[in-house]
């Protein structure tokens, strides 16, 4: 194999015609961009018209790749281990930034045909085309393989990234060293929510990259719960008034974040028609066709963008190449001699051309990577042994078919870069966080600080390993919302006919909370929990019972000691006077036996009092049921034995034989015994019991006794208003009986009261909410009690105490 310096022609700028070439056994063909536009003959219908030619400035880029492409082939075949004694040749044409010319080149390169027009001679070409690297753009990349396809030829790609590629079906043929836009759209969503964006602008090449990218972008965007305020799509060659709507829709915008998923040529006309006038400052986030392109950081309006690229990388030697002596030569306008060496590092730095930078290769190493896989892939075919000694089969007839089945298998590590196609076609994503960051000259500058790796396990592929620099400079990152964030206790109610993140925020309804910001929906607290005022917490409902901390229930209770104190003290003095007239001719052993139950009576409304429990419901209702039973069936004996006294004075009456001290007793037995056997009855089958009340009030819980069984409660109660309407009726029959102290008046007005305090009970028991319930049933307790021992024992304390001339036999029995 020779070491001779290739051939360099200065090809003529026409499609039909290589812009580099050389001759070898196997022909590697290239399609780039070398020229930003095509020219086309002016039809005359007279003669046939010439093929297009690419004219106007260098694409500078685009003239990298090319020169990679070469600096790959010509480093194989120098290499004794990759196709030793193995020639690679190429053919790499010019599509002039248009995709007919590419689909023209494409032609040409499946022909065979070429014959290549130099400058000063004619160049034969003979070998066949193995394999095709290219194009640039997903769109020209769809029509070369639209063409190379059915002839099975290989395409890899080094710049076409549009998910629609991954398509097996239509594009078989097709290969890439760039990952698929379908990983990068799901990074760029991701990468949207881990900064809190959540209302964006959208812009997008009209093309397939373009139209692709953003469809799979806004599909992974929805799904992390991003709104689009607006979407536009354009085209470089779009009229000036398109691409000015375009500019100004972004002007106008309320989204300051702006997610661009253009290639780099749309995106210099936009940023051309942004920097025309001034316009509010963006967060720019971009796709890696035009974040990592050297030409745009001249726009520093746009500092802070960040977004993803490829990894950069060095190729080693590829600065020290001599593929670049043309370049220099044009840009030192010298010749270089050949036999002295030099140096292409002495006057670089004062060139600014991305031609020149070579310490960031991102899409060169894939045009790099993209030439060793398909060397790899004839060396499997043309060299099956292993043995590095043993020369390779150059006379094979190689079939496009081996290629192509070759390059699915290949798998290798080339400068530290693996390199390998998945089921699709498709390489590994990893991709480079970029950001836009000024430094100290006070240029523009791309500062890797982080990146991207779809092969590691789901929610840790993204990773920021340094500090960012976002718009206008700023350290802090920006927001972009369209409704600010709903603080905790409150919940998104959204607005109607607007995307899902323009909301309002709306207080969380009685009862319910919201814990987290931008809740969607309140949740009710647990039953006995209720919320803070803030809403955004559940506290224990505060548990309400009439404790005997509480002044009404201290009140309450002192009254109801207070009034059995009063009947013990009656007690004492109708027995101290246990001898007169006035406590003889009133029945005392009912009459001390009333003030027992009396005392009795007050004594009960202390169970009320306090938390309740289970015995303390029991006793309560029990307790008040038997007392004032008992209360009432003395008054009831005490009333008979007053009627039956008036009885026994008629003549020839015996009344008071029938209804003596022993029937007075059992009378009371007899009555109140019937009360214990109901309030026993209650009791065994379904007793009172504590429980939490939780309807009457929704912020607090109420501790209460239940009934139990209703039927128990109100057949205690039916059986006091009984007994006390009975002893009411014969009262007021005694009541005009002739006498100076005439007991039934006192018991009819006791009765009376007795009477209307616990009709009004009723009512006020159903109606009082909470504690009050039990205030109320105590309160009627000591209204009753105090009704029955200031209407019988008072006026006769008063005659004993205040004037004890009354309390004679005589006076008792004058008679009006």
């Amino acid at each position: 194999m020779t070491n001779d310096p290739p051939v360099r022609c200065i090809p003529l700028a026409t499609a039909s015609s290589p812009a580099f070439s050389i001759d070898g056994d196997f022909i590697i063909g290239g399609v780039f961009s070398i020229y930003y536009t095509m020219h086309t003959e002016i039809y005359n219908y007279t003669i046939l018209p010439g093929p297009p030619w690419c004219t106007g400035s260098i694409n500078s880029r685009e003239l990298r790749f090319s020169r990679a492409m070469i600096f790959a082939i010509e480093e194989i075949n120098n290499s004794r281990e990759l196709l030793p004694g193995i020639k690679l040749g190429y053919q790499i044409h010019d599509k002039c930034a248009a995709v007919p010319v590419a689909m023209y080149a494409a032609f040409q390169l499946i022909s065979g045909k070429n014959t290549v027009f130099y400058k000063d001679k004619n160049c034969s070409q003979s070998g066949m085309v193995a394999a095709v690297i290219g194009g640039s753009g997903s769109t020209s990349s769809i029509g070369i393989s639209r063409i190379t396809g059915p002839f099975n030829i290989p395409q890899v790609s080094h710049f076409s990234s549009c998910a629609c590629l991954s398509d097996k079906q239509q594009y078989p043929n097709f290969f890439r060293t760039i990952p698929s836009d379908a990983f990068q759209a799901v990074a760029l969503a991701k990468l949207v929510k881990h900064f809190g964006w959540t209302w964006i602008g959208a812009v997008c090449s009209d093309s397939d990259y373009g139209n692709n990218g953003m469809a799979s972008f806004l599909q992974a965007a929805q799904k992390e719960g991003i709104c689009v305020e607006f979407s536009e799509s354009f085209y470089r060659t779009n009229p000036y008034n398109e691409i000015q709507r375009v500019a100004d829709v972004i002007r106008r915008a309320t989204a300051k974040v702006i997610v661009a998923f253009t290639a780099s040529g749309e995106m210099k006309v936009l940023l051309e028609e942004l920097a025309r006038k001034p316009s509010p400052s963006r967060q720019w986030i971009g796709s890696e066709s035009w974040i990592t392109d050297p030409n745009l950081l001249k726009f520093d309006f746009c500092e802070g963008g960040i977004g993803f690229g490829i990894p950069k990388s060095v190729i080693p030697e590829v600065a020290a190449s001599p593929l670049l002596t043309e370049f220099w030569e044009n840009a030192f306008k010298c010749r270089l001699r050949k036999s002295k060496p030099y140096s292409l590092n002495e006057k670089k730095t004062k060139i600014d051309s991305p031609y020149t930078e070579t310490s960031q290769l991102r899409v060169t190493n894939m045009v790099y990577k993209a030439v060793y896989a398909i060397a790899h892939a004839i060396h499997s075919v043309v060299c099956p042994k292993k043995n590095l000694t043993t020369k390779c089969d150059k006379h094979l007839m190689l079939e496009s078919k081996q290629v192509l089945d070759a390059l699915k298998k290949v798998n290798f590590t080339k400068n530290g870069y693996p390199v390998s196609f998945d089921a699709n076609g498709d390489p590994v994503a990893v991709y480079e966080l970029v950001n836009w960051q000024k430094g100290e000259s006070g240029n523009i500058e791309l500062v890797t600080v982080g990146y991207y790796d779809a092969s590691l396990p789901i929610n840790k592929e993204f990773h920021i390993n340094g500090n960012l620099t976002w718009m206008d400079g700023r350290k802090q990152v920006p927001v972009s919302v369209c409704t600010d964030s709903c603080p905790p206790g409150t919940h998104k109610v959204l607005q109607k006919g607007k995307p899902i993140c323009c909301y309002d925020c709306i207080p969380c309804p009685e009862g319910e909370i919201s814990n987290t910001s931008d809740s969607s929906d309140c949740f009710p607290c647990p039953i006995e929990f209720w919320p803070n005022p803030e809403k955004d917490s559940c506290h224990p409902k505060p548990v309400e019972y009439l404790s005997i901390d509480e002044t009404l229930a201290i009140i309450l209770a002192a009254v109801s000691v207070g009034g059995a104190c009063l009947a013990i003290l009656t007690a004492a003095v109708f027995f101290h006077h246990r001898t007169t007239p006035i406590v003889r001719a009133n029945n005392s052993e009912l009459s001390f036996l009333l003030l027992f139950s009396l005392t009795l009576c007050f004594l009960c409304s202390l169970t009320f009092i306090g938390a309740p429990t289970e015995w303390s419901c029991m006793l309560r209702h029990s307790a008040f049921g038997i007392t004032f039973v008992l209360c009432i069936s003395c008054v009831l004996g005490k009333t008979i034995v007053v009627l039956m006294a008036f009885k026994a004075t008629l003549p020839g009456s015996n009344v008071m034989k029938w209804f003596g001290p022993l029937q007075q007793r059992l009378t009371v037995v007899f009555f109140t015994f019937v009360q214990v056997l109901i309030c026993m009855v209650w009791l065994v089958l379904r007793p009172p019991f504590p429980m939490k009340n939780f309807a009457t009030y929704k912020e607090r819980i109420i501790l209460e006794c239940a009934l139990g069984s209703a039927i128990g409660f109100w057949a205690v109660l039916g059986y006091i208003s009984l007994l006390a309407v009975f002893c009411f009726v014969l009262a007021v029959l005694a009541r005009k009986l002739p006498d100076n102290f005439n007991e039934a008046k006192l018991i009819t007005f006791s009765m009376l009261i007795f009477c209307a305090v616990w009709l009004s009970f009723i009512p006020a028991y159903v109606s009082s909410p909470g504690k009050f319930t039990v205030a109320v049933e105590i309160f009627a307790i000591l209204a009753s009690s105090f009704g029955l021992i200031m209407c019988i024992f008072a006026p006769k304390c008063f005659i004993i105490l205040c004037q004890p001339e009354k309390n004679t036999k005589k006076y008792l029995m004058n008679k009006n």
